[in-house]
């Protein structure tokens, strides 16, 4: 008799050893791993509808395969002894089962390692309230680097966290700080149940893993403004986009307000990416560093965004700094090609000029 459980983790095994940070199974494919970025056949064999199923069953107890076969898709989240943890996404295409999976690596990366100017980050850590957020598209790190976050605060500060993931990815240890994570569907219905009491919970500080709508904005602020410190993540290119998004989000009738909010409340966001290295082994984090001054907090509540990324490039004696600076110190430092480097860019103008090159300028 097969042991499906057995047989999952050897393909998790055969992931780990190649390096790889994900691994999508579909029926009647060969198992495909994302190495460095990029997306190549494993060496492993074909699995069928049936060998799928069982293998992806095997992770679930009977509560998560009823939510999966009523609604299709499921997320969630384990640990495997000294493989790390996984987040598993399991999804239909063409009527069948398929899944993606990402290795999350059991050590959390410490703050002066994740290729991200370390001292403000340090900064936002140690606020005393308002809001931060950590941006950029799917796969760039932000689970990464809000962990890594989390993990000072746990090292320096005296306070209590509570984060709200969907789902948990990072397990967090008490040190110096109390924290207690709550899964989406574990342990919370959803996002907005969560949060609608979480002052009743005592949190100094509160993590909020995705910000996905109105209602979680809302909280966030509000949150924000009560005297606790948030973070939370969004999906988006940079910092004007990011305040843009929350403000959009919003009935038009509110706009004024909420920008009002936001100028209020917010502290920093962090735009990134993570690029593939030139030589092809492993990956770099490009950012962008916005420190809300008090020139910032009049551009947002005057809805004049589009003037946040002048005062970026301005503040790099604060800390700030632009994709493109970015960018270009990773050029510079042999990690990435210029010609890559300006397909990464939204202002290839910029980047041409910090990069001396005049046929972009």
């Amino acid at each position: 008799m097969v042991n499906w459980h057995e047989k999952m983790i050897s393909m998790l095994q055969y992931m780990s050893g190649k390096g790889a940070s994900d691994l999508h199974l579909t029926v009647g494919s060969v198992p495909h791993i994302r190495v460095n970025g990029k997306i190549v056949q494993s060496e492993l064999p074909p699995v069928s509808k049936e060998e799928l199923e069982n293998l992806l069953y095997s992770l679930l107890n009977e509560d998560e395969k009823k939510a999966y076969l009523e609604t299709k898709t499921l997320d969630f989240s384990f640990g495997e002894h000294e493989l790390g943890r996984f987040r598993v996404n399991i999804y239909q295409q063409r009527g069948t089962i398929s899944a993606a999976i990402r290795l999350l690596p059991l050590e959390i990366i410490g703050i002066d390692y994740l290729g991200i100017p370390a001292e403000p980050l340090k900064k936002f850590c140690s606020l005393p309230h308002g809001l931060v957020l950590v941006c950029g598209p799917v796969g760039s790190g932000k689970t990464t680097t809000l962990a890594s976050m989390i993990d000072y605060i746990n090292k320096t500060r005296n306070c209590h966290v509570i984060s709200i993931e969907d789902p948990i990815e990072y397990i967090h240890k008490n040190n110096k700080a109390l924290i207690h994570q709550r899964e989406v569907k574990q342990d919370t219905p959803n996002f907005i149940d969560a949060l609608k009491f979480i002052l009743r919970e005592d949190p100094d500080i509160v993590v909020i893993g995705e910000m996905r709508d109105t209602e979680t904005m809302t909280s966030a602020l509000t949150i924000a403004e009560t005297g606790h410190l948030v973070f939370a993540t969004l999906h988006t290119g940079d910092a004007s986009e990011s305040i843009r998004r929350m403000v959009d989000s919003f009935p038009a009738t509110h706009q004024t307000q909420i920008s009002t909010q936001i100028s209020y409340v917010l502290r920093g966001v962090i735009n990134q990416m993570l690029l593939p290295k030139k030589d092809g082994q492993g990956r770099v984090m490009a950012s962008e560093i916005m420190i809300v001054t008090p020139a910032i907090q009049n551009i947002i509540r005057e809805n004049k965004v589009e003037q946040i990324h002048s005062h970026i490039q301005m503040g790099t004696g604060l800390g700030m700094q632009t994709m493109s600076q970015s960018l270009s110190d990773l050029v510079k430092g042999g990690k990435i090609s210029p010609e890559f480097a300006m397909t990464k860019t939204k202002r290839d103008k910029e980047l041409g000029r910090l990069l001396g090159q005049e046929n972009y300028a």
